[in-house]
């Protein structure tokens, strides 16, 4: 299994950063927030008023053509008829899905690879949580007869990978994992492992999310999870400070081309780095908290180390989960510095959610994307916001990149994702 390497060979993202993935790097470098008033909803008299929206997105807009078979030309991802057969999400996911091919150079090959041989995971942590009030709120008004054919597909987290499998012709694995906001870390992962056994040769691998509304924001504020910063919406995001209140919610997708090396090198094609190990647990302790010094994320990352082979010295950057939460974040700074003993000689720790506000099942995907970025570019994005670093968090000694991303030549880049129910996964990329 280990003889098969794999690498990254497009890259697609949408988000609050940006429409596109380059523009979405280009702001998180330049230590953009994504944050801002809430508009996609009355928030009326809700504690929290602010999220990280995707803005100004059209799915319906040409992006084409591709010609992924005999029989089909693609010219978008739907139409303006089309767009009921998904939510918000999947739409989403369908927009960064063709970026990351049309960025592969994918199409012009597909003559030559078998469709079986191409597979997709799109993680989803939540689904078509607003369509799901959406077409409630119809029945309670009109009744049965108002609920539309197109409710379940709208809503059942596994349509995004789905809808860009039947779009793109590609007949190998088809899943989705749902681990919370693990769920696209443990895709990219996953879709490496098949790879690497041989079940396919390319993977779209990535995540979508897209519940900023009533019950999303509502369901999380309840829970006191999220940042009530409404007077600030781009200072409220702030992992790793003392005055950090909780996340910010975020929406987007990210999906990355994961390919067998040989077969990317046959080709000719443009690669940005390799995914060298990955790594997953369970904390077995409590259902929203972390467990003491972050004990689960430690053996995830440990696991990761262990699959790709390297040690812990070897590692510049981590992309810390660090999602601005009072308890996450010291816990998992515990838990780098137990396994990165030298970690102030060698490391760099930042939260890029400072910009993006947490994307739930899409972060893992849009976090390993910046992770690969950093290592190609030698550029380690900021963690904004930080003023005033956590206690627990200074007397461990580590660099957490503050406000300023950071020029740094390095071969290896660890992302962490970790979950409610106590899951976690972690995935290194690295330089080829």
């Amino acid at each position: 299994m280990n003889t098969r390497r794999v690498v990254v060979t497009g890259i697609g993202a949408i988000t609050p950063l940006g429409l596109n993935a380059q523009d979405t790097w280009r702001n998180a470098i330049a230590g953009k927030s994504g944050v801002g008033k809430i508009t996609c909803f009355d928030y009326g008299d809700c504690s929290v008023q602010i999220a990280a929206e995707v803005r100004g997105y059209d799915p319906t807009q040409p992006v084409g053509p591709f010609k992924p078979s005999a029989d089909s030309v693609v010219t978008q991802g739907f139409s303006q008829k089309d767009l009921r057969r998904g939510g918000r999400f999947a739409h989403l996911a369908v927009g960064a899905s063709i970026e990351a091919y049309a960025d592969s150079g994918l199409d012009a090959h597909r003559s030559k690879i078998r469709p079986e041989r191409i597979g997709v995971n799109i993680g989803v942590g939540m689904g078509g949580l607003p369509e799901i009030v959406d077409v409630y709120n119809d029945f309670l008004a009109k009744g049965y007869r108002r609920i539309t054919p197109f409710f379940i597909p709208q809503v059942i987290p596994n349509i995004a990978a789905g809808l860009v499998s039947i779009l793109l012709d590609l007949k190998g694995p088809n899943l989705c994992n749902v681990t919370a906001c693990s769920s696209s870390a443990h895709s990219v992962g996953e879709s490496f492992d098949a790879i690497r056994r041989g079940d396919a040769d390319v993977m779209f691998a990535g995540g979508a999310e897209a519940v900023i509304g009533q019950l999303g924001i509502g369901g999380f504020a309840s829970m006191k999870a999220l940042s009530t910063r409404n007077d600030a919406p781009e200072q409220a995001s702030r992992p790793f400070d003392k005055d950090r209140d909780g996340f910010v919610m975020g929406e987007g997708a990210a999906t990355l081309i994961l390919e067998e090396f040989e077969h990317a090198k046959a080709r000719g094609a443009k690669i940005y780095g390799e995914v060298c190990g990955y790594g997953l647990s369970g904390d077995a302790y409590h259902m929203t908290s972390p467990s003491p010094e972050g004990e689960g994320g430690r053996r995830s990352m440990e696991m990761a180390l262990k699959s790709a082979g390297l040690n812990p010295e070897q590692i510049g950057y981590i992309n810390a989960h660090g999602t601005s939460t009072p308890a996450g974040d010291v816990e998992e700074a515990r838990a780098v510095a137990k396994l990165f003993p030298q970690g102030p000689k060698h490391l760099h720790v930042s939260s890029t959610k400072s910009m993006t506000g947490h994307l739930l099942g899409a972060a893992g995907a849009i976090e390993a994307m910046f992770s690969l970025l950093a290592v190609k570019h030698g550029i380690i994005p900021p963690t904004i916001n930080l003023d005033n670093l956590d206690p627990g968090c200074a007397e461990l000694r580590l660099d957490f990149t503050a406000k300023n991303a950071v020029e740094k030549r390095f071969n290896y880049a660890l992302s962490n994702s970790f979950g409610f129910g106590g899951t976690n996964a972690s995935v290194i990329v690295g330089r080829i």
